[in-house]
């Protein structure tokens, strides 16, 4: 990805990332998977192509946001170049675990498991982010006193704007000519996963407290979510080992025993195969160890 304007901030204690800021007129950064150990929103001004996280794909236009997690998988497929704006900004520097309450953006921006990590940039929201990327680029050129508190300011202005818009356009599941119970089964369905993830993890388990087949939940959730239930399942169970790992000085093994693995390696392995790193690595680069770090 050619990168121009380029605004970096590193964090003095540990030297790596803190804050970033570009623009970028390729794709050649996104063009392959990628699993960063930050945040990143990737604000595609021009262009069009096909959006490639986690389990499932979806094509996108000009003027749409994608939003990651740090390690969240991800890649973006253009056949002609893409324009836009990317802000990569670490944990240490803003954790939306910890300011949920300040941004409200984790589950709705970040981390939510039923619909794709985009949102469509309207014509009223274009040039508050233009000023807010203009803000941020000032500041970061003419460093002065409290300039973290004023970036991270602009960087929450961002995402609450995102995460409204995005509450805003969020569908709710349409009801189907096969069947009107399917919306009552998906919510049904939401709900169950949420309350059960930490001690039901397969789909048969689901499927018994729905009282349908699991070949015809598999076929609604396949449909509705382009996920498979098992993709659902384990995306839940790995957001919540993430923010265990971010927030708790807890060991590995008590958290696998939290979310209902006895066998801590199993975990690990399941962990990995997820994220591609381990949980020890993530709360290296990540999570708690790095937590208190002031830049």
């Amino acid at each position: 990805m050619v990168q121009k304007n380029t605004f970096t901030l590193i964090n003095s204690q540990t030297g790596n990332l803190a804050f970033k800021l570009f623009s970028f007129e390729d794709n050649s950064y996104c063009d392959h998977i990628q699993r960063l150990n930050y945040y990143s929103l990737i604000w595609v001004q021009k262009g069009e192509g096909i959006l490639k996280a986690d389990f499932s794909e979806c094509s996108f236009g000009e003027n749409t946001l994608f939003a990651f997690a740090p390690y969240q998988p991800f890649m973006i497929a253009a056949d002609k170049e893409i324009q836009g704006i990317a802000l990569n900004f670490h944990p240490d520097f803003f954790c939306i675990h910890k300011h949920h309450d300040e941004v409200a953006c984790n589950g709705v921006l970040f981390n939510n498991i039923y619909n794709p990590p985009t949102v469509a940039i309207d014509t009223a929201t274009i040039p508050i982010f233009d000023i807010l990327v203009a803000q941020l680029k000032t500041e970061m050129q003419n460093p002065a006193l409290a300039q973290y508190e004023l970036l991270v300011s602009y960087l929450k202005i961002f995402l609450i704007t995102a995460a409204r818009l995005k509450s805003e356009q969020d569908p709710t599941p349409k009801q189907t000519v096969q069947s009107h119970k399917e919306p009552f089964i998906l919510q049904n369905l939401k709900n169950y996963i949420e309350t059960h993830f930490k001690t039901k993890h397969s789909a048969s388990e689901y499927a018994d407290l729905l009282f349908i087949s699991p070949k015809a939940l598999a076929k609604i959730t396949k449909a509705h979510f382009n996920k498979t239930l098992t993709n659902l399942i384990s995306e839940r169970i790995i957001i919540e080992a993430k923010r265990e790992l971010y927030l708790t000085s807890k060991t590995v093994k008590e958290i696998a025993y939290t979310l209902g693995y006895e066998d801590e390696h199993y975990f690990s392995r399941f962990f990995k195969n997820n994220t591609d790193v381990s949980p020890q690595l993530y709360r290296e680069t990540v999570g708690f160890d790095r937590a208190r770090s002031v830049v």
